[in-house]
C-alpha cells in the first residue's frame, strides 16, 4: 500500500492465453509502456502473465511466447487486460471457463479495473463480469457473442466501451483506441496525445466500427465529407448547423447525413459533440480560461451546456476534470499513481 509521497506506478497485468494474437498482446505494452511523469518515471508497470505457471504460450502464428509470470500476478494488478486469442475450447465453443482460467481470475482483487481487446471479451463474459452491462467486440463476432451471452448488452458499432471498472474494445487496432482512452482517463489528454504521437497513431479516432464493415456503396470516391469535417474543426466555437456542413460538400442535407454515417459511423451531430468535448478537455487542461470562456471557445455556448455534455461523456464535471488533469497534474502527482482504479 502506498503512503503519502511514495511513488508507485499503476500495475497493468496482461493475461496471455493459448492461441493469442501477437499484435493484440503487444498493444498494452506499447501504449502503457510510454507515459512518464515530469521526473521521467514510468506511470505504468506492464507485466504479462499466464493462467498457469510461467512458460510457453502458443500464439496463432508459427511461434510461441515465453510468459514470465503465473496467475499469482493477477492478485497484484490495478488493471487486468485480456487480449484476443483464437484458442478453441470450452471458452469460445461453450462460453464457459476452464477450471484453470477460473482459478486464475479468482485471484483478481475486488475493484481491479478489467479490460478486453477483441475476443478477449469472452473471458470477461464467461466469468460473469459483463452480465447486464454494455460491451463490444469485433463486429464480425458480435452476433455470435450475443447469442452465447444473452445477458450482455452488446453494441457492435463502437470502437470501445468504458463502463467504469470494465472496458471492452472492438477488434485489432481498436485495442489501441481503448488503451489510449485509459491513459487519457488516468492522466489526461496531454499525456495520451504524447503517447499517440510517439506511436504514430491518431489520439482519437472518429466514429465506430460501422465505417469498417464492407457495404456496397455506389461511387464512394465521387463525394466525401472530409472537407466539411475540416471546415467544422476550424469553427467549433461557432454555431454549426447540419445544413452548413452539407453546403461545404454541395450536398443536400439528406445525402450528406447518409454519406457522413457511411464514412464516419456516427451522425454529424454526434461527431460534432465529440469534437467539442475534446476541445473543452484541451482548454481545461492547458489554459486558465474561465468555465464560461471554455464553453464559448469549444462551441457549447454556456457553462451549463458544457457541464451537461462533459458529465455525459466523461462522468465528471468540468471543474473536477480541470482539478485532476490540469497540465502536468496527472503526470506529476507522486502519491496518486498507485491508487488509480
Amino acid at each position: 500500500m502506498t503512503t503519502a509521497g511514495e511513488f508507485r506506478p499503476h500495475r497493468v497485468a496482461v493475461l496471455a492465453l493459448d492461441g493469442l494474437l501477437p499484435f493484440e498482446l503487444g498493444i498494452p505494452h506499447r501504449i502503457f509502456g510510454r507515459p512518464r511523469d515530469a521526473r521521467g518515471r514510468p506511470l505504468y508497470e506492464v507485466l504479462t502473465c499466464s493462467a498457469r505457471p510461467p512458460g510457453l504460450v502458443e500464439t496463432d502464428a508459427d511461434f510461441a511466447v515465453r510468459i514470465p509470470h503465473g496467475p499469482e500476478l493477477l492478485a497484484t494488478a490495478d488493471t487486468v487486460i485480456v487480449p484476443a486469442s483464437y484458442e478453441r475450447g470450452p471458452l469460445y465453443d461453450e462460453g464457459r471457463l476452464t477450471d484453470e482460467l477460473a482459478d486464475a481470475l479468482a485471484r483478481i482483487r475486488p475493484g481491479t479495473r478489467l479490460a478486453s481487446i477483441c475476443t478477449g471479451v469472452y473471458v470477461l463474459a464467461a466469468a460473469g463480469r459483463l452480465d447486464g452491462r454494455p460491451a463490444t467486440t469485433h463486429w464480425a463476432d458480435a452476433e455470435r457473442f450475443q447469442r452465447m451471452f444473452p445477458k450482455v448488452r452488446v453494441d457492435p458499432d463502437v470502437l470501445f466501451i468504458d463502463d467504469g471498472d470494465v472496458l471492452t474494445s472492438a477488434g485489432v487496432a481498436a485495442g489501441i483506441d481503448l488503451c489510449l482512452h485509459m491513459v487519457r482517463r488516468d492522466f489526461g489528454t496531454a499525456v495520451a496525445n504524447d503517447v499517440a504521437r510517439r506511436t504514430v497513431v491518431p489520439p482519437h479516432r472518429d466514429g465506430g466500427q460501422a465505417q469498417y464493415i464492407h457495404r456496397p456503396v455506389p461511387d464512394p470516391q465521387l463525394a466525401t465529407t472530409t472537407a466539411a469535417r475540416a471546415w467544422a474543426l476550424g469553427r467549433l466555437h461557432e454555431p454549426i448547423q447540419l445544413r452548413d456542413l452539407a453546403e461545404q460538400e454541395a450536398m443536400s442535407v439528406r445525402t450528406f447525413t447518409r454519406r457522413f454515417r457511411e464514412e464516419v459511423g456516427i451522425s454529424p451531430g454526434q461527431w460534432l459533440t465529440q469534437q467539442r468535448v475534446e476541445r473543452a478537455r484541451h482548454l481545461l487542461e492547458s489554459t486558465d480560461l474561465s468555465m464560461d470562456q471554455v464553453a464559448r471557445d469549444s462551441g457549447f455556448g454556456t457553462a451549463q451546456s458544457m457541464r451537461q455534455h462533459l458529465q455525459a461523456a466523461l462522468g465528471v464535471t468540468p471543474t473536477a476534470y480541470r482539478r485532476t488533469f490540469r497540465t502536468g497534474g496527472g503526470a506529476e502527482r507522486d502519491s496518486g499513481v498507485g491508487t488509480l482504479r
